[in-house]
């Protein structure tokens, strides 16, 4: 009995710990969302939708401005992987230019956007 026990209790002490390891790197844990966070998920709430291109530099641009909070954009990639063409939902779209950003009510902007024009055309406020 002794000899099933201990091992057990190792598998889980071990589980617990990945477990909560999980969670806390999924934002479960302690850590603060930074005011660009907030911002990329309000555009994100606020129907804003990012539609680019990998090789395109303004929106290689636009990715740096918001650092890591671009995993909070909804971004749809327009290019197709060899750079040569545009992808079905892109070319549904009419999207004609990149970056090109869409909002809520159907209007869209294109080039690099500042996080002023953003949130004015989002309501979403301008981080701090």
């Amino acid at each position: 009995m002794k000899k099933i026990f201990i091992p057990a209790v190792i598998i889980l002490l071990l589980g617990s710990l990945g477990v909560g390891y999980m969670l806390f790197n999924q934002g479960g844990g302690t850590s603060n969302p930074t005011p660009i966070d907030t911002f990329a998920k309000c555009l994100t709430e606020k129907k804003v939708v990012f539609y680019g291109a990998f090789w395109c530099p303004h929106c290689q641009n636009q990715k740096k401005l918001f650092g890591s909070a671009v995993q909070y954009l909804s971004y749809v990639e327009c290019s197709t992987p060899d750079a040569k063409g545009q992808t079905q939902i892109c070319k549904d779209k009419k999207i004609e230019g990149y970056p090109t950003w869409e909002f809520a009510d159907g209007s869209r902007e294109s080039g690099e956007l500042s996080f002023a024009k953003l949130a004015e055309k989002s309501g979403c406020e301008v981080p701090k």
